[in-house]
């Protein structure tokens, strides 16, 4: 007969593993960290911290990140169920040179960043935009933006910002083709 605190323990300790490939590399979340939200995972336990919390209830767009390549709110995103995804943060959209992205150098060239809490998530919601957009509008701009909120109101420059990375990631397209 198994006893109440084996039937606790093998409950809590004995969860299955979950993969996730993150920033291109794969990893193992412990199944204790199964009820967690992929933004606690990606800061308590990998310890990728250039993803924000900020609400918590996925309205500011602060710990935005993709998974499999759509912009998530990462604070209201439970782990069990995007087990066996790929996770793109703001870590992993540093080229392998070690080059900024044209996204976050566009974001220094800009001077968009003032306080700088919402950045990470405001990029990667931009990242959303050009991987599908190859030249977007300021409308189309403004319209997929319109959901990540930053308190400086650095909005103009956000979208200079997006538009210098898309002129610059058209250009680099065109010489590799």
């Amino acid at each position: 007969m198994v006893s109440l605190l084996e039937r606790i323990s093998d409950l809590i300790f004995n969860k299955p593993n979950m993969n996730l490939f993150v920033n291109g590399t794969e990893r193992v979340v412990t199944g204790v960290w199964e009820e967690e939200t992929l933004l606690s995972v990606l800061r308590e336990y990998f310890g990728l911290i250039g993803t924000r919390f900020g609400c918590g209830k996925g309205l500011c767009g602060s710990c935005t990140v993709h998974v499999d390549g759509e912009p998530v709110r990462s604070c209201i995103t439970p782990i069990n169920n995007i087990a066996g995804t790929s996770v793109l943060t703001i870590e992993g959209l540093q080229q392998d040179n070690e080059k900024l992205h044209p996204l976050q150098q566009a974001w220094i060239d800009e001077r968009v960043p003032q306080c700088g809490y919402c950045h990470s998530g405001q990029i990667m919601q931009a990242w959303g935009l050009l991987s599908k957009t190859r030249n977007p509008t300021e409308e189309q701009i403004t319209t997929f933006m319109d959901s990540i909120l930053c308190r400086c109101g650095t909005y103009d420059r956000i979208k200079k910002a997006i538009l210098r990375a898309a002129v610059i990631l058209q250009q680099s397209s065109d010489i590799n083709a």
